[in-house]
C-alpha cells in the first residue's frame, strides 16, 4: 500500500504538469450539462474485458437513444486499457479524475480496485465495478466503490454447500496469490468450517504463473490425501492448469474439480472452445452467476449474436458471458441514478480539493485533482436505484451487495455442458431456477426438486460419487498401533510379528469391506510386561506417531475429544463380579417368595377385608352374628378361606359382593405369583452374594479391584465418589481370582469392577464368581483414527455391514464363545417378591373396601331416619344408641317391626272399643 501511495504521488505530479492550465483554486462548474462525462477502465484483451468493451459501448448507445432515461442528456464515454497492469489502472484513474468525470465503470481486477478506491474516495467519484469480486471490498472501507456484480462471498458459500452436499470433509484450494484469490479462499475457509469441513492444503499460484510453476504445484497436490480440488484463478491461464492436471493423470477417476465462475466465463465467451480435447475438462463442476431469463435478455442475446457475427476479436467471434451483462447493466444503472440525481436538484460541479491547496505550487502540482461536489449525492442515488436489467432486479441491500445472489451449477459432459441445478442464498440447492416456485416432496416422500441436484458425470466417465480422498501416494503404509497386552490375549495377542485376536480379526474384516485397498502395518505398543495405558496410546495418534489404533479401546467422552472413533463393534459396559454361594433349601423355604414387608401387608389386608365383610354382612347373614368370639373366628375364617375360593359363608349384600370381587382378583394374582416363585426356589439352584450390585458396593467400605490402566479407576472416583484408597489395581485374571478368593479379610477384594467383555471371558472358567447387579455403564469398543479422518467414517460403515451380515457375531463366537461353566456361573438369584410390585393391587382393594364402608354407612343412616318409629326429638346420645341398635338388627327384624307395630295398634284399638262397649252396658 505504501508503494501504491508513492505511485499516486508520482502520478499527481505527472498529471499536474500536463494539465490543461488549471490554476490553483480554479473551479469548473456546470449546472445540468447536456453532456455527462463517464469513464471505464479495464483490460481490453482479457476474456472479460473484450466482452465488457462491447457491452459498455452498447449500453451508452442505448442510453443516449432513450429519451426517457436522461431527458435528452447524453453520456460521453472514455475507455482506457489497463493491459492487466495495476500501475496503468492507477494512472488512468487519475487522468479521468482531472477531466470532470462523474463516475468510472471499473476497475476489472480486485487488486486494482483496492488501490483506486482509496484514490476515488478523496475526489468523491463513484466507481461501479462489474468484475471486482473480492469479498473484502466492503462499502464500509471503500464507500465510493459500488460492486455491480456478485461478491465472491456468495460464490464461496455455494462452493462450501456443494462440498457439504456431497459429504466431503477435506478440500484443496488452488488459487491466484493476490487480493482476488487470497480473500476469496479465506471466505471459503470460514464458510466450509461451518459445515465441519476444512481446507487441508492451500496452493497459491503467482498471478503470472508459468507452466513449470503450475506443474510443480500440481505435483505437490497429487501427493495429498484429499482429492477435492477447488480452482479459483484467472481466465487467462485457467485452462492451462487443467491441461497440466490431465498430463499428470489428475483428471482420472477419484478426482473432483470444482472451478469457480472463471471457467463458465471462458465457456460462454468462446463457443468455439476446442471440446475435442475434452479429456482436459471432462467431469469438471463449475459455477456461473445466475441471471433470470426475460424478454429483455432474450432480445439482447439475439442482438448480440447479430452484432458479434460482424465484429471479431483476433479473427474469431465471441459469445456473451455474464460479466458482459453486468457491465451493460452497470451503465444503465448509472444512467438511471444520474436521472434521479438531476431530479433531486443535483448539479455537476467540480472544485479543487482544499486539502491539496496547501500543497499547491512546486513541481508536484498536487492541487490539479478535481473534486466532484455532488459525488456523495450521486453515490446515494446509485445505491437507492431499483430497476430491472439484463441480469434481473438491480437493487442493493443495506450491505452494499446486489439482492438475490444465485449461481448455476454446471457439469462439463461430453462435448458440452449441462446445468445440474441452482444455488441461491435463500434456499440452497434446487433443480429449478430460484425465481420459479420450488417443487415439493411427492406423496411417497421422494424429492422432485427441493435441495437436490441432477446426477453428475465425474472425471473418469463415472457416475459414482468419488469418496474424495485417497491414501497419500508416497509409499508409506499406515502405522496402526496395537496394545501389547499381557492378559486377555483373546482380544489382542502378539506373538512375534503375528497379531491375532478378536479385535484384530474384526479390523481386518472391516478393511475387506472397503471399496479400496488400505496399506497398513501393525505396530505394537507396550513392553509386554504390563498392560499399556490406552490414554497414552491414543495420545500417539494426536502427535502423528500412529495413523490409527486397533485394540480393546473403550469409547469415552474424554477420548472422543482426542481422536475419532468408528462405530462400536462390541458393547462393553462396567459390571461387578463377586463371589457367589449356593443357597440350600430349608424347612422355611416356603416363606422366601415374599419379603417380610410383603407378608405383613398381605396379612393386614386379609384382616381388613374380613372386617369389612363382617361390617357389611350381619344384617343378611346369621353366621356373622352371635358372641364376639364366634364373630372373630368367622372373620379370620372368611378372610383366609378366599385363598381357596371355597369359603363357606355366602355374601348377601351387594356392597359385600362388589368388594369381594376386587379382593378375589388380588388374591388370584398373589396366589399365582407365590406359586411361581416357590416353584423356582424349590426346583432351581439359587446363587447368592453378599454384594448386591454397584450401589451396595459403593456405600460399603470394602476394597474394590479393577484392571490397571482401565478407565474404570477414574469413573469410580469421579462419578461414584469412591475413595481412591479403596481401589486395588489388578493386572491379570489370575490376580482377579486370587483377590476374590482371599476376600477383604485376607487382603483381597470384595468384588472386581471391569468391562463386561473381559468379565464374561473371565467367568467362562471361574464358576465360583458371577456378575451381580446390573451393568451400570453403556459403552463400547471402537477403532481410533485422527480427528476428521475420512477412514473413520468408511470403517464405521464397514462395521455396520459386518453386523448386518452376521459376520461380526461369527467372529465373536470364534474368539469369545462362553463355556458351560460361564453359563452356570452367570445364574442370578431370583429376586424375592416385594411390595412395590403389588402396591397397585393393594391400593385397588383398599379403595374398594373404603367405598363399600362409606356407601354402607350412608345407606344405614338413610334407612334409620326413614323408619316409621323414628324419634327425632330424643337426645343425641339416645339417637346414637338407637342407631347402633338399628344397625345390629337383621333385615328380617327391620322389615317385621312395622307389621308388629300395626298389629299392636290394631289390638289396642279393639281393646279400647271393647272397654267402651262394656262401660255402656254397665251404665244401661
Amino acid at each position: 500500500m505504501n508503494k501504491a501511495l508513492l505511485l499516486m504521488l508520482f502520478m499527481v505530479f505527472y498529471n499536474g504538469a500536463s494539465s490543461n492550465g488549471l490554476g490553483v483554486g480554479a473551479t469548473v462548474t456546470t449546472a445540468r450539462p447536456d453532456v455527462v462525462n463517464i469513464a471505464a477502465i479495464f483490460t481490453f484483451d482479457s476474456v472479460i474485458g473484450k466482452i465488457a468493451k462491447v457491452a459498455i459501448a452498447l449500453a451508452v448507445e442505448d442510453v443516449n437513444s432513450d429519451p426517457e432515461i436522461l431527458n435528452g442528456k447524453k453520456l460521453t464515454l472514455k475507455m482506457q486499457n489497463t493491459k492487466s497492469s495495476d500501475f496503468l489502472g492507477i494512472i488512468e484513474a487519475l487522468l479521468f479524475l482531472e477531466n470532470d468525470t462523474v463516475a468510472i465503470i471499473g476497475p476489472q481486477f480486485s487488486a486494482t480496485a483496492h488501490v483506486i478506491s482509496h484514490i476515488a474516495d478523496e475526489p468523491k467519484v463513484p466507481l461501479l465495478s462489474f468484475a471486482a469480486t473480492d469479498p473484502t471490498l466492503s462499502p464500509t472501507q471503500f464507500p465510493f466503490l459500488v460492486r455491480t456484480t456478485r461478491s465472491d462471498l456468495f460464490q464461496m458459500t455455494a462452493v462450501a454447500d456443494l462440498v457439504f452436499y456431497y459429504e466431503w470433509r477435506d478440500v484443496i484450494a488452488i488459487y491466484v496469490n493476490d487480493d482476488f484469490g487470497r480473500n476469496a479462499i479465506a471466505a471459503l475457509g470460514d464458510k466450509i468450517a461451518k459445515k465441519r469441513c476444512k481446507i487441508s492444503y492451500k496452493v497459491p499460484l503467482n498471478p503470472k504463473a508459468t507452466k513449470d510453476e503450475i506443474t510443480n504445484a500440481l505435483i505437490s497436490v497429487s501427493s495429498m490425501e484429499s482429492r477435492i480440488l477447488i480452482l479459483h484463478i484467472y481466465t487467462s491461464w485457467g485452462l492451462q492448469v487443467l491441461t497440466e492436471a490431465r498430463n499428470l493423470m489428475m483428471m482420472a477417476s477419484g478426482y473432483v474439480w470444482i472451478a469457480t465462475d472463471w471457467f463458465s466465463t471462458i465457456i460462454d465467451t468462446d463457443p468455439s472452445l476446442p471440446f475435442i480435447s475434452t479429456d482436459d475438462i471432462q467431469g469438471v463442476l463449475t459455477l456461473k452467476m445466475h441471471t433470470p431469463e426475460s424478454e429483455l435478455k432474450k432480445k439482447f442475446k439475439s442482438w448480440w449474436g447479430n452484432l458479434t457475427s460482424a465484429r471479431r476479436v483476433n479473427g474469431s467471434s465471441f459469445g456473451l458471458n455474464t460479466y458482459g451483462l453486468y457491465a451493460y447493466d452497470s451503465v444503465r444503472h448509472l444512467a438511471v441514478a444520474l436521472d434521479s440525481f438531476f431530479a433531486r436538484g443535483g448539479n455537476i460541479s467540480f472544485s479543487n480539493d482544499s486539502n491539496l491547496n496547501e500543497l499547491g505550487g512546486g513541481k508536484l502540482n498536487l492541487d490539479a485533482l478535481n473534486m466532484f461536489n455532488g459525488g456523495g449525492q450521486l453515490l446515494q442515488s446509485i445505491l437507492e436505484v431499483n430497476t430491472t436489467g439484463l441480469t434481473g432486479p438491480v437493487k442493493f441491500n443495506p450491505d452494499g451487495n446486489l439482492i438475490n445472489p444465485a449461481f448455476e451449477v454446471i457439469n462439463v459432459i461430453g462435448t458440452g455442458t449441462r446445468t445440474i441445478g441452482y444455488w441461491s442464498n435463500s434456499s440452497g440447492f434446487s433443480l429449478d431456477p430460484p425465481e420459479k416456485p420450488q417443487r415439493k416432496l411427492q406423496s411417497n416422500g421422494s424429492s422432485t426438486g427441493t435441495e437436490r441436484l441432477y446426477s453428475v458425470i465425474w472425471p473418469g466417465q463415472t457416475t459414482q460419487k468419488p469418496r474424495g480422498w485417497v491414501f497419500p501416494d508416497n509409499g508409506r503404509k499406515l502405522r496402526i498401533g496395537v496394545p501389547n497386552r499381557v492378559s486377555y490375549l483373546e482380544f489382542v495377542g502378539i506373538k512375534g510379528t503375528e497379531f491375532t485376536g478378536y479385535c484384530i480379526e474384526v479390523f481386518q474384516a472391516a478393511l475387506n469391506e472397503l471399496p479400496y485397498g488400505v496399506p497398513y502395518k501393525f505396530v505394537p505398543f507396550g513392553d509386554g510386561k504390563k498392560n499399556p495405558e490406552n490414554h497414552e496410546l491414543l495420545h500417539l495418534i494426536q502427535i502423528g506417531e500412529f495413523d490409527g489404533v486397533v485394540g480393546d479401546i473403550t469409547i469415552t467422552t474424554g477420548r472422543t475429544k482426542m481422536v475419532d472413533f468408528t462405530q462400536p463393534y462390541i458393547e462393553s459396559g462396567l459390571v461387578v463380579v463377586a463371589p457367589i454361594r449356593k443357597s440350600n433349601s430349608s424347612a422355611w423355604a416356603f416363606l422366601r417368595p415374599f419379603t417380610p414387608m410383603m407378608w405383613g401387608v398381605t396379612g393386614i389386608f386379609f384382616l381388613v377385608v374380613g372386617t369389612v365383610v363382617w361390617i357389611l354382612e350381619p344384617r343378611t347373614d346369621e353366621d356373622f352374628r352371635g358372641p364376639p368370639r364366634k364373630q372373630f373366628v368367622t372373620i379370620i375364617w372368611f378372610s383366609f378361606s378366599t385363598l381357596f375360593f371355597s369359603q363357606k359363608e355366602k355374601t348377601g349384600s351387594t356392597l359385600g359382593r362388589f368388594m369381594l370381587i376386587i379382593w378375589l382378583f388380588v388374591v388370584l394374582i398373589l396366589n399365582s405369583s407365590y406359586i411361581a416363585s416357590l416353584t423356582s426356589i424349590l426346583t432351581v439352584e439359587q446363587l447368592s452374594s453378599p454384594v448386591k450390585g454397584i450401589e451396595s458396593l459403593a456405600t460399603g467400605g470394602d476394597p474394590i479391584g479393577f484392571l490397571k490402566g482401565s478407565f474404570a479407576e477414574n469413573y469410580l472416583t469421579d462419578e461414584l465418589n469412591i475413595h481412591r484408597s479403596r481401589l486395588v489395581p489388578l493386572n491379570s485374571p489370575e490376580e482377579y481370582e486370587k483377590a476374590l478368593q482371599d476376600g477383604p479379610s485376607a487382603g483381597g477384594v470384595a468384588a472386581v469392577i471391569d468391562e463386561r467383555a473381559y468379565m464374561e471371558l473371565f467367568l467362562s472358567s471361574q464358576c465360583r464368581y458371577s456378575i451381580v447387579g446390573q451393568e451400570f455403564t453403556k459403552m463400547g469398543w471402537g477403532f481410533a483414527f485422527p480427528r476428521d479422518s475420512p477412514l473413520a467414517i468408511d470403517m464405521s460403515t464397514a462395521v455396520l455391514k459386518l453386523s448386518e451380515k452376521g459376520d461380526l457375531q461369527k467372529i465373536h463366537d470364534k474368539w469369545l464363545m462362553k463355556s458351560a461353566c460361564s453359563a452356570e456361573g452367570a445364574k442370578q438369584a431370583v429376586d424375592r417378591l416385594q411390595i412395590k410390585s403389588f402396591w397397585g393391587l393393594f391400593l385397588l382393594s383398599g379403595i374398594a373396601c373404603f367405598l363399600a364402608l362409606v356407601l354402607h354407612v350412608i345407606r344405614m343412616v338413610h334407612k334409620y331416619y326413614k323408619r316409621p318409629d323414628s324419634d327425632c326429638e330424643s337426645s343425641q346420645s339416645r339417637r346414637l344408641q338407637s342407631f347402633v341398635s338399628f344397625v345390629n338388627k337383621t333385615e328380617q327384624e327391620v322389615k317385621s317391626r312395622p307389621k308388629r307395630m300395626r298389629t299392636e295398634k290394631a289390638s289396642s284399638k279393639i281393646v279400647h272399643e271393647d272397654s267402651s262397649i262394656n262401660g255402656l252396658d254397665e251404665s244401661v
